[in-house]
């Protein structure tokens, strides 16, 4: 089992994030799935959502713009 120690808070920009709060992970936004901040590649600024993956992150962008069928 992983130990991920503690959760970070985080500014999401435009090819890059601010650590506001240190700490090891995040959390998806949609998922629940902890995020290792090495590993966190895929957000979407305006909402400030973080995403797991890049399925997850285009289901997203399909359910924000009306896209799922």
């Amino acid at each position: 089992m992983n130990n991920f120690g503690t959760k970070a808070e985080i500014v999401l920009n435009h090819g890059h994030f601010q650590v506001k709060t240190p700490g090891d992970f995040v959390e998806c936004s949609i998922t629940g799935e902890k995020i290792t901040l090495e590993n966190l590649k895929y957000w979407n600024v305006e909402l400030q959502e973080v995403y797991a993956s890049p399925e997850v992150a285009l289901n997203r962008y399909k359910e924000l713009n009306g896209l799922n069928k």
